[in-house]
């Protein structure tokens, strides 16, 4: 069975904002109710009990798509109905968080961290980027965005990814059973990758060890991807020079932790990719797969149920 020349498409939940309904007509999808759909879009963050009640209820929707690059929260919903096709925003919002991750980078090398706290003048610090050993764990359209921002640089860089291939503009690709070779002696470690069980707390206190003195660190990711407390201690010891933080754990990052005090730390609050920047990125995408729905071509980010993500 081929999808319609103007595929019948459900918006859900109720109520949901003015650009999911805008972007599924402009590619050319019929907007319907649930029972009488072939495909949904999906766009509640984390309404996993809400989607799976529409999917146990609409057995006929044959393809979901979801607003946002990191699936964690309906990894269970989706390998439930793995029988259904699922997209998601995967590298959509590659672009705004590679600038946010490289503004981290420079900002911790060059110490603007501490001298935005400072209040007098005082002496010069810092490091610049260029030929520095960036480590980036993920492989995906983040990393690769950042890839091409670092080029000016001539940075050395490293790529840990769960399958290994070569990679324009990068000095080594490693799996992830390499990680620890991946981060020895690494100046910069960015983390752009999924969560998955296997990538809860991938730096910790041994992992912070083995980078290179005065190291940066930057999260764009997920906050499980570190331990905190390890990162904590870290900072506060001089074992790591700096900490670039968009997300953290736990997240929200509560009033009075030690992060937002610590002069090495930069904690931004998930806004590597805020909805000025989002919405325009996300309609373009649903727009681009229910007009490839509709011509049955390839649907863009598509997320494996085994791997989740």
């Amino acid at each position: 069975m081929t999808p319609a020349a103007s595929p019948p498409i459900a918006v859900l939940p109720a109520g949901t904002r003015e650009f999911a309904t805008a972007a599924v007509e402009a590619g050319g999808g019929r907007l319907v109710d649930p029972g009488d759909a072939e495909a949904l879009v999906w766009t509640a963050v984390s309404d996993r009990d809400g989607l799976r009640a529409v999917l146990d209820e609409n057995p006929q929707l044959r393809w979901v798509q979801l607003p946002f690059a990191g699936v964690e929260p309906y990894v269970d919903v989706i390998r439930g109905h793995a029988e259904r096709t699922w997209t998601c925003a995967k590298g959509v919002y590659a672009d705004p968080v590679a600038e946010h991750a490289l503004a981290l980078t420079l900002a911790g090398l060059r110490q603007l961290d501490r001298y935005a706290r400072k209040q007098r003048w005082s002496r010069g610090r810092g490091r610049n980027l260029y030929h520095a050993k960036v480590t980036i764990l993920g492989g995906g359209g983040i990393a690769e965005s950042l890839i091409g921002l670092l080029a000016p640089f001539h940075c050395e860089v490293t790529v840990v990814r769960r399958t290994p291939q070569a990679m324009a503009g990068v000095a080594r690709v490693l799996p992830a059973e390499e990680t620890d070779e991946s981060l020895s002696g690494a100046e910069v470690v960015v983390l752009a990758l999924p969560l998955t069980p296997e990538t809860v707390g991938v730096i910790d206190a041994r992992r912070l060890g083995l980078l290179a003195a005065d190291a940066c660190l930057v999260n764009v990711a997920r906050g499980r991807h570190v331990v905190t407390d390890d990162v904590v201690e870290a900072l506060r010891s001089g074992g790591l020079g700096s900490a670039g933080l968009d997300v953290t754990d736990p997240e929200p990052l509560p009033d009075g932790h030690v992060l937002w005090t610590l002069p090495n730390a930069i904690v931004t609050p998930h806004t590597a990719n805020t909805p000025e920047m989002a919405l325009p990125l996300l309609s373009g995408r649903v727009t681009e797969n229910v007009r490839r729905w509709a011509a049955a071509e390839p649907l863009l980010g598509p997320v494996d149920p085994a791997a989740g993500y």
